[in-house]
């Protein structure tokens, strides 16, 4: 797709976007979440019912926002979404409006066409390969337990965190992914998280704070970090450093699922390996979106609307609302709202 194209689809959606909707354009409440304290099973707010989830995991997920599913994804599966990525690092395959990213202590004059020169892919929902993972069956049978029968694909990734140079330029600061998303409400939105290969603290795994999801969205913004900080590694500015921490120890094909207002992040890659995983973020079909001028997330709406009109030659007035939906893929269902 080239940018004519791209600015011809581009069209199409803000054509969508201005028609009416339900809640279209509407800033509500980050969370309808209740305190810690008001939780009572089986007053269930986080999860829908179905007969996927036990009834132990529905309060599991509903008291700390996270729920791990053991060797979820198949070894042969998590084998062909390595082998494409790999295949795009050495240049062989180039997904149209893909972006790629390497980590801040990788300067420009070493780029050498290699798994080294990546450290994350974002919007893959045009590389059918990769893609697939969105759209497993026994992904979406978990989705569905949170976000409802109707399924969209909001935001995709997979993660390639190199070993890190000394600098610890690698890890992630704690945040809530929500502060990237202008859809609501946040309980119909999940990330599915999958490792693959064996995930610790040595390489990096994720550290959750179970039961922030029950929160608001906080602000963020780049942390003071004397070795650099990656582009749009926004990290919470207030949150309690005493809050209990889980570090997740994940086996390829372990899936987390986790709720967009769940404090998260990642420690560096100690190691001398590539640490991946692939990701995507899911939402209900019956979600609406926000405008989120004004708001603490508009720097990460700004920093966005810049580079996708750098690198694909949108509008520069786009809105965060109109890169997400321009993104956004029904995967199973009907579309509604987004």
């Amino acid at each position: 797709m080239n940018q004519c194209q791209a600015a011809a689809r581009l069209r199409v959606v803000l054509g969508h976007l201005g028609q009416p909707s339900a809640g279209a354009g509407v800033a509500y409440p980050t969370s309808g979440a209740v305190s810690p304290n008001s939780f009572h099973p089986p007053q269930f707010q986080y999860t829908r019912d179905n007969d996927v989830l036990s009834l132990e995991q529905r309060k599991f997920y509903e008291e700390n926002g996270f729920l791990v599913i053991k060797n979820l994804v198949s070894d042969a599966d998590i084998q062909r979404f390595r082998d494409q990525f790999e295949r795009i690092c050495r240049g062989e395959v180039k997904p149209e409006q893909m972006m790629t990213m390497r980590d801040v202590s990788i300067a420009k004059s070493e780029y050498i066409p290699s798994e080294r020169m990546i450290s994350k892919i974002q919007y893959f929902e045009d590389d059918k390969e990769l893609f697939r993972y969105c759209t497993l069956p026994e992904i979406l049978k978990y989705v569905e337990c949170f976000t409802g029968p109707s399924i969209m694909a909001m935001h995709t990734m997979l993660i390639n965190k190199p070993p890190d140079s000394g600098k610890k330029t690698s890890r992630h600061p704690l945040h809530q992914d929500l502060h990237y998303f202008p859809f609501r409400p946040s309980n119909k939105i999940v990330c599915a998280w999958t490792a693959m290969e064996h995930i610790d603290r040595n390489n990096g795994c994720l550290c959750v704070l179970p039961g922030t999801h029950k929160g608001s969205l906080k602000p963020h913004d780049y942390p003071n970090w004397e070795g650099g900080v990656n582009l749009m590694f926004y990290g919470i500015q207030d949150y309690d450093e005493n809050s209990p921490r889980v570090h997740l120890v994940m086996e390829k094909g372990d899936t987390v699922f986790f709720h967009p207002l769940l404090i998260h992040g990642s420690g560096w890659n100690k190691t001398q390996g590539y640490r991946k995983a692939i990701s995507c973020h899911f939402a209900s079909a019956d979600c609406h979106y926000i405008d989120v001028k004004g708001t603490s997330q508009e720097i990460a709406e700004r920093e966005l609307v810049e580079l996708v009109h750098r690198l694909y030659g949108f509008p520069k007035d786009t809105s965060l609302k109109e890169v997400s939906r321009y993104r956004a893929r029904l995967v199973r269902g009907r579309r509604i709202s987004l």
